[in-house]
């Protein structure tokens, strides 16, 4: 689904991502976990092309990710969805503008069409009642659910998620997360950057510890949180770990079609 080819990015002298490998089949959901300043974001903004990459090759479903290709970027905003830790909705428009309108100017849906599926979403997020109230009038975790929503609207296979709880007041964080978990059971395809560590672990598929801008350690999340390979992984989890214990997975709600098995490894450039 998605190939990450030795990626690398430079801020001028300052080395971000380090010579990045790394294997996302379909319906996995990715959760990638580190200190501020490992480059988890930027990688996920490299991806979307928000970030060019200094070198390295991106590839999803077979192509290659290429802003210079004729209709490269609006293809690849059509293919991978993206929210963000500040919601980043149009303050300007309501609701239900802020999820029609890439549909309509992006993939030129019918004004009704986009209506009908803004307002499908909504329910599916919980926020009909909210459709056609501005981003001023709403809680944080409303924003963030209107912004998944907005993501959903365009039909991606791809949702990457840039700490979408981490702006959020404690008691909001719960709404956003059952809501993603609502799109993991249904087999969306998620690279997550967060700290929510009781999420990493009840809904992850793999489970990357990233550091000064590498890959350090890439495992299922019972095999990194219990027995981690790396003297770094194992630093860093002993920080952020709650002392009890984290839920027990929960069985997916549909079929892997891509070979999800526990056999399958996910490729990677940890260290």
């Amino acid at each position: 689904m998605i190939k990450i080819k030795n990626l690398n990015k430079h801020f001028g002298s300052l080395h971000v991502l380090r010579d990045i490998d790394l294997n996302v089949g379909k319906s996995d959901v990715v959760v990638i976990i580190g200190a501020s300043g490992s480059g988890k974001s930027t990688l996920l903004r490299c991806i979307n092309l928000l970030e060019e990459p200094s070198s390295g090759e991106i590839w999803i479903e077979g192509n290659i990710v290429d802003r210079r290709k004729k209709n490269g970027l609006n293809i690849l905003r059509r293919d991978v969805g993206m929210v963000f830790q500040h919601f980043n909705l149009f303050p300007h428009f309501t609701v239900l503008g802020n999820i029609t309108e890439a549909p309509v100017q992006v993939r030129q849906v019918d004004k009704q069409q986009a209506y009908e599926t803004a307002m499908a979403l909504l329910e599916k997020v919980g926020l009909t009642d909210k459709a056609h109230a501005y981003p001023s009038q709403l809680s944080g975790g409303q924003k963030q659910r209107v912004a998944i929503a907005r993501a959903l609207a365009m039909k991606p296979k791809v949702m990457l998620f840039d700490e979408p709880t981490s702006a959020l007041d404690p008691e909001l964080v719960g709404e956003v997360l059952a809501v993603m978990k609502q799109l993991a059971a249904e087999g969306m395809t998620m690279i997550v950057v967060s700290h929510e560590m009781a999420f990493a672990r009840e809904v992850g598929d793999w489970l990357v510890y990233m550091d000064e801008g590498k890959i350090v350690e890439v495992g299922r999340p019972e095999q990194v949180f219990e027995e981690p390979r790396h003297e770094r992984t194992k630093t860093f989890l002993s920080r952020v770990r709650e002392p009890n214990h984290f839920r027990k997975r929960e069985p997916r709600l549909f079929t892997p079609r891509t070979g999800k098995g526990e056999n399958r490894e996910l490729a990677t450039g940890a260290v």
